[in-house]
């Protein structure tokens, strides 16, 4: 089996073409620097303006759609602009790096608390 191309964007043209890993280059439209995204995206349409808005935010946070195992799942990246906030303010909560905080699957159910033995009390 060989190795997939990868999906390179224009997050200004809302592009996505797929090239080679290393072609780069730059966007048929605009002539902007396309971003190598990676293999495992799955390019929202062109105008689905709040999926590229969630696709921006992800890319400029360092993340890409590269899978991290041999299964070819890249984890989980946000899709909606509501998942991106979601994220980052688990990041500001917490204290660890947006690129990380977007990638958690469920923000909402992650705390950086730990329950204590006993009657329910919480501490941080």
């Amino acid at each position: 089996m060989g190795i997939a191309n990868s999906h390179f964007v224009c997050l200004p043209c809302r592009l996505s073409v797929k090239r080679g890993h290393g072609a780069g280059g730059v966007c048929s439209r605009c002539g902007g620097e396309l971003i190598d995204a990676g293999s495992g995206l799955a390019a929202p349409k062109r105008r689905d303006e709040r999926g590229w808005r969630a696709l921006a935010a992800v890319l400029n946070a360092g993340l890409d759609f590269r899978p991290e195992c041999c299964c070819g799942y890249a984890g989980h990246r946000p899709r909606t602009p509501r998942e991106v906030r979601e994220g980052l303010a688990l990041a500001g909560r917490t204290g660890m790096s947006p690129a990380r905080a977007l990638a958690v699957s469920d923000p909402a159910a992650h705390t950086d608390r730990r329950r204590r033995p006993g009657r329910g009390a919480w501490e941080r």
